[in-house]
Order: C-alpha cells, then structure tokens, then sequence
C-alpha cells in the first residue's frame, strides 16, 4: 500500500489543467442537455448517451487489451452498481424538465458529501473527522437554502425537478459505496465503468419508452452536437481523463475540485440558457462547495 501511494503525487500545471477542463466539461453537461431537449427526449438522451460511451469503451479496453471478461465474482455487483448509475440518471435528466440546470448541477455535487457519509457508516477505514462533519452539516445546509430560495421567488414549480436532483445524488453516492465496498473495488476502473455504461445503455431507453417521453423527435444539428458532447466528450474521454489522473496524482487532492463543477455549470446556465441566480442560490451553491472541500480534508 505505502509502495501504491508512493507513486502518487502532487498535483502539477498538467493536473490543474486537465482538471480545470474536466470539470468545465462536467458543469456545461446540464446545459447540452437542455439544448436538445427539444430534439430528443431527456431520458431518451441519457439512454444514447451511456450507449455511445459503452461502445466507444469497449473498442478502447479491446485496444489497450484490458481483460473484461474475467470471472473475478464482480457480475452481480456490477450489475447492481448499473442499475443504480441508470436509475441515477433517469432521476437527473427527467429533472431537468422541472427545474433549471444551474439548479440541478448544485442538487447534483450533493453525492460527493453523501458519498463520504455513506463510506462512513458502511466501510471500515472511511471514517469521517470532525473539520468533515462540518463539511456534511454545510453542504446539506446549502441544500435546504437552495430549497427555500426557490419557494421564496415563487418559484415552487422547481420542487420537483429539485428533490430529483436530490434523489439523483443519492444514487450516485450509493453506487459509489458500493463500487468501493465489493470485490469491484479490486478490477480495473474500465471494467467498473463499462459495467455502468452498458447497464444503462439498456435501461434507459426502455425507461424512456415506459415513461411515455417522445424519445427522438428529430436529430438537428444542434441535438447530434448535444449527443455527441454527452457521450463522446464527458461520458467517454472526460472520464477516462480522470482515471488517468486517479493512476498518477493524490486522490484526496484532486476530488477537492469537484467543487468547482457546480460552480461551471452555474455560471453556464446563465449564460448559455439566461436563467435566473439569485443571491440565495449564489450562497447555496457556495456553501455546498464548501462542503465538498471540507469533506475532501483528510488527517495528515
């Protein structure tokens, strides 16, 4: 284990940059989303999209001659692990019918916080310390303020594409408890994605279908754009970006900048899509960052 940690390091200009891209990426995700909204149905998009990312994938693990079909008792929670990431998305982009992106992305950056509690109580060697407590109690705080934000504008139809968010990340962190609590832990983190990819890449569209959307309506140029960004840029190489990073520099240093993906994707729904940010939210926002960093704070 000393050996492993060893040949991690610090962040360099290389892993601020590929971070800062990453995360720039992730946060206008919510903002593609709503641009094809018109085109392709939301639940239908992340059906495409998890397709998309799960053959370009499978050609890449072919290529690279990563072994994915090794019996190492991971089926079963691989399988679980997919139908929570595809239940999670089904969640994330119906709500996007009821609520704004920049809403949805902070509901979203929720699940590193819960990730952190759910390690807590199910994992042995995840405790949390109290500077990371704080970290929950702040986060959770900015939720119910993003909450009362939006009752208080008169906004109150937002409620439900809201709680979706909400629910969205609690799926993300149950999968991500999972993944770190069973033998899926121990492969390689392609072989983990690919589990997620392609579970999904089946269940959406089926949900999609069941939940009585449009599905494609027509593909325009600005839907294939959307398409295209979700599944090759964020879901296939964005990712792949950061399980490179996760092979080479600190953990702990490098999930500190998921607090600046709501922050882009804010920032992206007002000026992409002109939607509102009022201070209330500002702070919400703020203070789920701030969750996300002092959650991310480990003993030295």
């Amino acid at each position: 284990m000393r050996a492993m940690l060893a040949d991690r390091k610090p962040l360099d200009a290389t892993a601020f940059g590929v971070m800062l891209l990453c995360t720039a990426l992730w946060g206008f995700q919510q903002v593609a989303i709503k641009l094809a909204a018109q085109d392709v149905s939301f639940v239908m998009q992340a059906g495409i999209r998890s397709s998309v990312a799960a053959v370009l994938l499978f050609a890449w693990a072919r290529a690279r001659g990563i072994a994915l079909f090794r019996r190492d008792g991971t089926l079963v929670p691989g399988i679980v692990a997919g139908l929570l990431f595809g239940a999670e998305f089904v969640f994330i982009y119906a709500g996007l019918g009821h609520t704004t992106a920049s809403r949805m992305i902070v509901f979203i950056y929720l699940a590193p916080v819960a990730t952190a509690l759910g390690l807590h109580l199910f994992v042995r060697g995840e405790r949390l310390v109290r500077g990371q407590w704080l970290g929950v109690l702040l986060s959770f705080g900015g939720v119910a303020l993003a909450f009362a934000g939006g009752f208080s504008a008169g906004r109150d139809a937002t409620f439900l594409g809201d709680l979706f968010g909400v629910i969205g990340a609690l799926l993300w962190a149950a999968t991500t408890v999972l993944v770190r609590g069973t033998r899926l832990a121990h492969v390689t983190a392609t072989k983990t994605l690919l589990y997620q990819l392609a579970v999904s890449a089946l269940m959406l569209p089926a949900a999609s279908v069941l939940m009585g959307e449009k599905g494609v309506v027509a593909l325009t140029p600005l839907a294939l754009a959307s398409l295209a960004y979700q599944g090759v840029v964020v879901a296939f190489a964005s990712y792949l970006a950061w399980f490179w990073l996760l092979t080479r520099y600190l953990a702990a240093r490098l999930s500190v900048f998921s607090f600046l993906t709501p922050l882009f994707g804010v920032l992206a729904g007002v000026l992409v899509l002109g939607e509102p940010l009022t201070p209330s939210f500002a702070w919400a926002g703020l203070l789920v960052g701030l969750g996300i960093v002092l959650v991310n704070l480990r003993r030295r």
